[in-house]
């Protein structure tokens, strides 16, 4: 299986701001993947220390739970990811977004980094993963083709409750003709640049669509910036020294992780909701509805 980026696909995705349907894992390996997420659906749904399992799986989940800091870490994820941005990989988030089956929510078009604090920077990108069929019908990402190589544009937030987005932002005035669909098979991947407008639509099919969503970034991406935040290193070396690094955790919901999930959370939180018109639940803290 080839891992590291051909010369023609690290020049597509220069070009257009994504990638799609890169080769991560096999069908046993997607397998067996679902089944461990489906079994934390099933023995902890109700979370850990005051918070709801949906909020782990959005926000910030690679520090309290192994499985998803064991994918960030995945060689043939860092192969693909170390030929767009370089051998030094640090991890910023997971999330899982899920849509059931006949579900009506949605992405809305947006840019991934408008709200994270990093500036305009070219040094991060979201590999998404495909843990189940993501077809057109179960509503697949769709991207806007060299969109990337723009600043930031305005976002609004919305109050759209089927929304997934933290804050319900949203890019107005897209040309929907000019959309690219990047479907995916189970255990295939993309890559996307922090910039690129993408958005998703319903899940139509009879299936889960279940996507896994890593943020990598690299140690000069905190360079000049206020405040602190917190990343994983999985590849290479910090020696920038502007992110806190984390080590990822001991074991599931490890009551010394959940403290350090809280802490990030608290430190995050200003940078996130910054100007946001409505609470922005996945950020607001214990007790906030997810």
């Amino acid at each position: 299986m080839q891992t590291h980026l051909t010369a023609d696909q690290k020049r597509h995705y220069e070009t257009n701001g994504y990638l799609c349907n890169l080769p991560v894992f096999d069908a046993q390996g997607v397998a067996r993947i679902r089944s461990e997420i489906e079994a934390l659906e099933a023995a902890h749904r109700s979370g850990a220390n005051g918070q709801d399992l949906n909020q782990y799986f959005r926000v910030n989940g690679h520090v309290v739970i192994p499985l998803l800091a064991d994918l960030a870490r995945n060689p043939a994820i860092l192969d693909a990811v170390e030929s767009v941005l370089g051998e030094n990989l640090l991890v910023w988030s997971v999330e899982l977004f899920i849509k059931e089956a006949g579900s009506e929510k949605i992405v809305s078009w947006h840019q991934d980094i408008t709200y994270w604090g990093m500036g305009e920077t070219n040094d991060e990108v979201t590999a998404w993963v495909a843990l189940s069929d993501v077809s057109e019908q179960a509503g697949c990402m769709r991207f806007i083709p060299g969109s990337h190589r723009n600043g930031i544009v305005d976002h609004q937030d919305t109050a759209d409750g089927n929304n997934l987005l933290s804050r319900g932002q949203q890019i107005g005035g897209i040309n929907e003709e000019e959309a690219c669909p990047g479907a995916l098979k189970p255990g295939e991947m993309s890559l996307h640049h922090g910039r690129c407008f993408h958005a998703s639509g319903p899940n139509r099919s009879d299936g889960r669509r279940i996507g896994l969503a890593i943020r990598y970034v690299t140690p000069e991406v905190r360079e000049g910036l206020p405040g602190r935040d917190y990343a994983m290193l999985v590849r290479g070396s910090d020696e920038a020294r502007g992110w806190v690094n984390i080590a990822g955790p001991r074991d599931l919901f490890h009551a010394a992780d959940l403290s350090l999930y809280d802490k990030i959370l608290r430190d995050q939180q200003s940078t996130l909701t910054a100007g946001a018109e409505n609470n922005v639940a996945l950020y607001a803290g214990k007790g906030a509805e997810a």
